[in-house]
């Protein structure tokens, strides 16, 4: 038996996205009708089990109420109910929860808000209980990552009203506690975090708006308008506009009646008063006890609340100043909770942000980013104003007049200065005159806040950029462990976090890279402490007779170190503090390791990232209490974690270990000696300067004397810290994207404007090459125009044929929806676009046709051509890609997206052949996929390039990589010049002009070159010769070994083509000498290897990982691209987007990049983010495609697949605009046949408890089910003997833990029977861009729907099969959940047992689909492990009676009753094809000799080939994300 876990599982937080229009209840319940009644004393309901059950659910009383009462249309809204709910069920005391979570998910999961409190809701008469109600659903739709604006679309007006209704909640008279006011400003939070909503933010963006400034008082008003005298107008306009409003209504100009004026400033003041009286009272600062939870995470919230306000452009333009004015920094600053108390930790770290963000480095009204020049001198602009007004008007501040600025620009010096103003004098300074604060603010008579305000305001800042300059690259011991920064996995959303929130909009560029450098570091940081505490136990720490720390176990990645010391600190850099350089040296023993992780360890080399570990554990072991209460440092002993990377490994001799700068020579390459090793390690310099700070200024301990593990990560998890460079590296420079992408990047203007409609330089005519297969594609790409067709002179061409010049027409131009297959959401739009009316004239199309010039006369001067029939989407992505610009693609699952981006490429090369293109995608497989079929276009491979690891995966036999296409160029240059002194034989003259590339170069001009012109000059006199090219073709005797005769003597012209085609071979030979130069004269492989690079090709392709680790480099060797093409874009985090943007220098100030095609799907999965909080919080998973669709920027949708049989794509095609299926699909005969054995292609099939249960999980998110398992695996076999191919069955699951178990069920059932093994037992997250034909899916849970709730996983589960899809799970539990509605009722239209058609023996049928045939329904497991151990039986029993009496000549009885009759040949295999090479899968029974029979299967015939499915290998990805 496998072994099974059996230990419940914790609750699930589930994420969902939104769903379809119907409105059900996700869980099934009684229909009872009960009265609300206050809930049972034994089951609190705020106090639920985490591990709820659906029984628990089914039996809830909300559940009941939610069935009797919003679940039935014809029941009456009861305002009671709701004021009911939300007093008994919805309603907390206090502590750091501000709803019950267990009750508002039941509310949530019945549909509450989307059933009865938004149809019924009135905004005139609506209770305080139904808004509060509302407010706290939508809070949870956030909570669980879940679109909570849509079920509001129908309604605009209410909206509007329910949103009024929020905005004037506190003036009802109604005074709200402090758990409903957190739960209010979370709301408020979670609206201004949806501007792209307009129903949203056409309120809100109301209350951020220059009427704010009402409320500001008169000193910091008159200061705002001096410093924006451009505003000065506005002002004046809009006070105008709003008395003459006030006026029309007949009551007097109030501003401070209006709503817009007074509802910030209001939160803002009543926020500081519970900051000030409520979160300590003051008589109880020192005493723990006193500290109200609730009023902490009000104030943290608010925290949150401004920091996300004055993050956004939008909203940071005019409530800067009301922040300012109403000093709320400072008042933060002096509170109780910031300084004197452990729970505020978290307060302060979120204060440290808002006081980042209020002092940005933008200018607020323009949006332009401040350099640091222009901070500095608006820094000594203002300290010189003030040091004027002090001497003039200050008399005991005259000497702070008179001194420089070094001198009072820090804290403490300018607090020395002002300490001898009183306390009078200090206010009169502060309110009066400098004007920071009002006189009648309620603290203005508070010295320390006066001094704080006005110390805030005049001293210097440090640069961000010295900041990040100043801050280590590695993570320390006290960050790691810092749950308000790198939370643990288990975090819920109900809290908030000191964390940047990558949203939709940011401040600057230099905003964009510090909140992404942030998130990278702490998701690094929370990588590397998983790392830690996998490693350390493993060790077995101890404190031996000598008080010292000593080891009993080992550990795979982490070694005890023998010594280790300080080699070298160099002295800093001229204005630096920090060294230029830490090396250190460290001595470990690799001996009591075996053989293989002794390779690993030797494997270190120069850059790999290490960290030095210091165990301290306590003398005796803690107890289990001890252990419950202590921190995970405390429990593993760790004192100190410090980052390091290698320079370089030493042997026990001494001698280099992997060497790749030369200095090793590889004959003289030996083995390493010995078991110590040696590194020496390049330490981090800030940290270094940090820790000896500590230790001069506080007598902290030495570190470096500490340290006694040193511990190593997996390598392709370990490029943290080349990623962090590159970024901080762009904060250093003076950073630039093209100005036509900035804006839009940022998330600002036109979202179009980067659209190649809009764009200057545009390509009038194009070339397309093989892009259309004939005249009628063509037609069909433009069926909205009038197509001509025309010749060179202009007229009409009746046999138009490839391939095409196009001169595209001002329609397209001028409009987005006129590109082939670009539509448009609303077809209104459409129709009202570019073509006018039905009735209105088309507007015609020119199309050229031209005659390419003959190639060669060899086959291999034969271009390559496309093959596929583009549909019109996919040639309007092609057009867009072309030209200049943003072009966005949206391909769904295979709808051919690959194959779109090759032929952009392919025309690319051809109408810009002077301009470099950089290919980027997410995975090795994705970017070999798009290398492959490039290379099987009209592209020289000499110009292509693969950079990275995986170039050696590709499927070809030439080499990519940059040595191998140096050695390709050498191979090249010695066959040119092979043929180069064949020609000059051929010319009678001396071979040595074949002895280099530059002798060669002027026999060109001297001999070839000059012959051709005389050639040409004699043929232009004597056209009236047929014979006359073949008699004086100066070239005859070197084409003599064409295959063909070249020429025909029938009439000059054709000849003359010809010979021109011969002499282009010759030029094109002489040009690729000419381009071997270089590879002559540099003589490095380095040299040559980045030449080949920066110069040579011209297409180079890398994954965006080795982009951001090699940036550095791309901008040492002047690495140049014009294009950028990036696929799996919807998959790759923001950061690795951005940087191939900028892996090379700007041109004089401008950016050189013309081109940037992004290809993904944002309905498919995201990147993979390991920290829920980063992923929840942050957003850090959300990529820049799904941020660009966000922003409303137009895209191009792919919408026809050629992947799948119809009726399975109807499962996920739902989620897309207009996806159809090509041709291909509906006629290819694959399609139309039934999957043999089985009644349907696809099914859902119910699995109850098995053995009494259903999921289980032995620790959180690694779930298991064990009936699921072994019916999936049951039903492989029965594939198997059937005789599909391994190969082409593929089993999925959801969860880590089920795909662990199928492969331990296989194990133990297939492997002993001689059954191989699926193609694939993954993930649904690991296997996103493959496929395969037969597609087994388990969705494990029986409890709660888990993260398929989350529709782009439930996407990529649907569309990765071909042709037969068999989903395994509880369909009590999956068949009402809401956002899976549109793909389960198609699903459980058909019969919930499996459905099996036993009279078919193999792999072929004629039966077509739609053709159940007589259907065999399969029970439970146990039926269908029997029915596959009677087969088996069956098999054995035939294949004894062969051994025995040779082939039988009776049939062989069917376990059902039916007989199958061997054939007269026999079957040759049951895995379709001998000659496919899958026969050594097969099991031992039904491996063949011979002339005997394998299988009782049917036979294959031959015409039965042509059924099979072809073969479709697949390829594993990088990112997997689990829950």
């Amino acid at each position: 038996m496998p072994k099974v876990y059996r230990r419940p599982p914790q609750a699930l937080l589930t994420v969902r996205l939104p769903g379809p229009p119907p409105r059900v209840a996700e869980y099934a319940a009684d229909n009872l009708s009960l009265a609300l009644l206050p809930p049972p004393e034994s089951v609190p309901a705020s106090t639920l089990s985490s591990s709820i059950t659906l029984l628990d659910i089914q039996r809830d009383r909300l559940t009941k109420i939610a069935t009797a009462n919003w679940l039935k249309a014809d029941r009456e809204f009861d305002p009671q109910l709701v004021k009911g709910i939300y007093e008994s069920e919805l309603l907390v005391s206090g502590g750091r929860k501000t709803v019950p979570l267990q009750r508002v998910m039941i509310l949530e999961v019945s549909q509450y808000l989307e059933n009865y409190l938004w149809p019924n809701f009135d905004p005139e008469t609506a209770t305080f209980e139904h808004v509060m109600s509302m407010i706290l659903m939508v809070n949870e739709k956030f909570r669980e990552n879940v679109a909570a604006w849509v079920c509001f679309y129908d309604r605009r007006d209410a909206f509007k009203g329910f949103l009024q209704r929020v905005l004037r909640l506190k003036e009802q008279g109604r005074t709200l506690s402090i758990v409903e006011k957190t739960n209010y400003l979370l709301f408020m939070i979670n609206a201004f975090q949806s501007l792209e909503d307009e129903i949203v933010s056409e309120t809100v963006l109301k209350l951020v708006s220059l009427q704010l400034w009402h409320s500001l008082s008169f000193g910091r008003f008159q200061m705002e308008l001096c410093q924006n005298p451009h505003l000065i107008k506005k002002w004046k306009k809009l006070t105008k506009k709003e008395a003459k409003e006030a006026k029309k209504a007949g009551h007097p100009f109030d501003p401070s009646s209006m709503l817009e004026v007074t509802f910030l400033r209001n939160m803002i003041e009543e926020f500081l008063e519970i900051l000030d009286s409520k979160v300590i009272p003051r008589m109880q600062i020192d005493d723990e006890d006193q500290v109200d939870d609730s009023c902490v995470l009000y104030c943290e919230r608010f925290m949150e609340f401004l920091i996300d306000l004055l993050s956004q452009l939008p909203t940071r333009r005019f409530l800067k100043a009301v922040v300012a004015d109403v000093a709320v920094v400072s008042k933060c600053r002096l509170s109780a909770l910031y300084h004197h108390h452990e729970k505020g930790r978290l307060f302060a770290q979120l204060l440290d942000l808002l006081h980042f963000y209020e002092g940005f480095e933008i200018d607020d009204h323009v949006g332009t980013q401040l350099s640091d020049d222009d901070i500095l001198l608006a820094h000594y602009s203002r300290m010189q104003a003030f040091q004027l007004l002090a001497f003039k008007q200050v008399p005991k501040l005259r000497d702070l007049g008179m001194c420089h600025i070094g001198a009072i620009h820090k804290r403490d010096d300018l607090s020395k200065k002002l300490s001898i103003l009183s306390s009078e004098e200090l206010e009169d300074l502060v309110c009066n005159k400098l004007k920071l604060v009002s006189d009648e603010d309620p603290c203005a008579k508070r010295r320390d806040f006066l001094e704080e305000v006005i110390v805030s305001f005049f001293e210097k800042r440090q640069s961000q950029k010295e900041a990040i300059n100043a801050l280590p690259l590695y993570p320390n011991e006290k960050i790691m462990w810092d749950e308000s920064v790198v939370p643990s996995i288990n975090y819920s959303g109900e809290g908030c976090l000191a964390l940047p929130k990558l949203n939709l909009q940011f401040l600057t560029l230099h905003d964009y890279l510090l909140r992404n450098f942030n998130l990278f570091r702490l998701e690094s940081t929370y990588e590397i402490r998983e790392d830690i505490q996998e490693a350390v136990p493993h060790l077995l720490a101890y404190i031996n007779n000598e008080g010292e720390t000593a080891f009993r176990g080992w550990s795979r990645m982490a070694v005890p170190i023998k010594e280790f010391r300080i080699a070298e600190v160099k002295q800093p850099n001229i204005g630096e503090v920090k060294p230029a350089s830490v090396t250190a040296r460290v001595t470990f023993s690799i001996s009591s390791y075996k053989a293989h992780i002794r390779s690993e360890w030797n494997a270190l080399k120069e850059h790999d990232v290490l960290f030095l570990l210091s165990i301290r554990p306590s003398f005796e072991p803690l107890s289990a209490e001890e252990a419950a209460n202590s921190t995970v440092p405390e429990r593993l002993g760790l004192q100190y974690v410090r980052g390091c990377e290698v320079i370089e490994i030493c042997d026990e001799e001494g001698v280099l270990m992997n060497d790749f700068t030369g200095r090793i020579k590889r004959d003289e390459w030996k083995p390493p000696k010995g078991e110590l090793r040696t590194l020496t390690l390049a330490l981090d310099t800030a940290q270094y300067h940090m820790d000896m700070t500590d230790i001069a200024e506080k007598r902290a301990e030495d570190v470096y004397g500490t340290f006694n593990v040193l511990m190593r990560r997996k390598p392709k998890e370990n490029n943290f810290k080349a990623i962090l460079e590159s970024i901080r590296d762009l904060m250093n420079e003076y950073c630039i994207v093209p100005d036509w992408l900035h804006n839009i990047f940022l998330g600002y203007g036109n979202p179009s404007a980067a659209q190649w409609t809009n764009m200057p330089d545009l390509l009038e005519v194009v070339d397309f090459k093989d892009t259309f297969l004939d005249a009628n594609h063509l037609r069909e790409s433009f069926s909205d125009f009038q197509v001509s067709f025309v010749r060179q002179d202009g007229a009409e061409d009746p046999s138009p044929h490839p391939p095409f010049w196009i001169k595209l027409p001002k329609a397209i131009k001028s409009n987005t929806h006129a590109l082939p297959g670009n539509k448009s959401r609303n077809a209104k739009s459409l129709n009202d676009g570019n073509m006018g009316d039905e009735g209105s004239e088309k507007e015609k199309i020119f199309i050229e046709h031209y005659i390419p010039a003959d190639p060669g006369p060899y086959p291999q001067d034969q271009p390559k051509q496309n093959s596929v029939r583009f549909t019109p989407t996919q040639i309007g992505a092609i057009i867009s890609g072309i030209q200049p610009g943003l072009t966005m693609v949206v391909g769904p699952p295979g709808t051919g997206k690959t194959d779109t981006a090759v032929q952009i490429l392919n025309v690319l090369y051809h109408n810009c052949p002077s301009q470099r293109t950089l290919i980027i995608t997410h995975s090795n497989q994705a970017l070999n996929d798009l290398f492959e079929k490039i290379m099987q276009r009209d592209v020289p491979a000499r110009y292509l390039l693969r950079l990275g690891q995986g170039e050696q995966e590709l499927a070809t036999d030439l080499d990519f990589s940059r040595q191998g296409r140096v050695n390709a160029m050498l191979v090249r240059r010695l066959e040119l010049l092979g043929e180069v002194e064949r020609l000059a034989r051929s010319l009678n003259l001396p071979e040595d002009v074949g002895y280099t590339c530059e002798t060669a170069g002027y026999f060109w001009l001297l001999h070839v070159y000059s012959r051709w012109e005389q050639f040409l000059a004699a043929c232009s006199q004597n056209q009236d010769k047929p014979t006359f090219v073949k008699d004086r073709f100066p070239f005859t005797d070197f084409f003599s070994n064409a295959p063909q005769p070249i020429f025909t003597c029938e009439s000059f012209e054709r000849d003359m083509r010809a010979a021109k085609g011969c002499f282009r071979h010759l030029s094109t030979m002489f040009q690729e000498l000419e381009e071997c130069r270089p590879f002559e004269l540099l003589k490095s492989t380095a040299d040559r290897a980045n030449y080949l690079m920066t110069k040579q090709a011209k297409i180079v392709a890398m994954t965006c990982t080795h982009a951001a680790l090699k940036r550095k480099d791309f901008l040492q060797f002047g690495f140049k691209y014009d294009n950028l093409l990036m696929e799996e874009s919807a998959q790759i985090l923001e950061i690795e987007t951005f940087i191939p943007m900028l892996l090379q220098r700007q041109e004089d100030g401008y950016a050189r990049l013309k081109r940037c095609i992004l290809i993904g799907d944002h309905h498919q999965l995201p990147p993979v983010v390991k920290n829920m909080a980063f992923q929840k919080y942050s957003h850090m998973d959300q990529s820049l495609f799904t941020r660009f669709v966000r922003l409303g920027i137009p895209y191009i949708e792919l919408n026809a697949q050629g992947r799948a049989r119809p009726s399975i794509a109807k499962l996920y095609n739902w989620r897309y605009r207009d996806l159809g299926d090509l041709p291909y699909v509906r006629e290819d005969p694959i399609f139309h046949k039934a999957n043999a054995g089985f009644s349907y292609e696809y099914q859902l099939i119910n699995v109850p408890d098995f053995r009494g249960k259903g999921e289980s999980a032995p620790s959180p998110w690694f779930y298991q089910n064990e009936g699921e398992a072994e019916y999936i695996v049951s039903v492989y076999m029965y594939m198997i003997l059937l005789g599909y191919p391994p190969s082409k069955i593929s089993i999925l699951t959801t969860y880590n833990g089920q795909k662990l178990l199928i492969r331990d069920v296989i194990s133990r059932r297939c492997t002993s029977c001689g059954i191989p093994p699926p193609s694939k037992v993954a993930t649904v997250d690991k296997f996103q861009g493959q496929q395969n034909d037969f597609i087994l899916l388990s969705l494990v849970r029986t409890r709660f729907v888990g993260h398929l709730r989350d529709v782009r996983r439930l996407v990529v589960a649907m569309s990765r099969a071909r042709l037969g899809l068999y989903v395994f799970c509880r369909r009590s539990l999956f068949e009402q959940c809401y956002e899976l509605q549109p793909t389960f009722q198609l699903l459980l239209q058909r019969p919930e047992r499996l459905a099996l058609h036993l009279d078919e023996m193999s792999p072929f049928t004629e039966r077509l689909v739609g053709e159940t045939g007589r259907i065999h329904f399969v029970n439970d497991i146990q039926e269908m492990e029997s029915l596959v151990g009677f087969r088996m039986h069956q098999l054995s029993q035939a294949q004894l009676m062969i051994h025995r009496y040779g082939a039988p000549q009776e049939p062989i009885p069917h376990a059902d009753g039916p007989q199958i009759q061997d054939s007269e040949n026999g079957v040759e295999d049951t895995n379709m094809s001998v000659e496919n090479g899958d026969k050594g899968n097969l099991p031992p029974q039904v491996q063949d000799s011979e002339n005997r029979v394998e299988d009782i299967n049917m036979s294959v015939e031959d015409g039965d080939v042509g059924n099979l499915p072809p073969e479709n290998g697949s390829m594993d990805q990088n990112g997997e994300m689990e829950e």
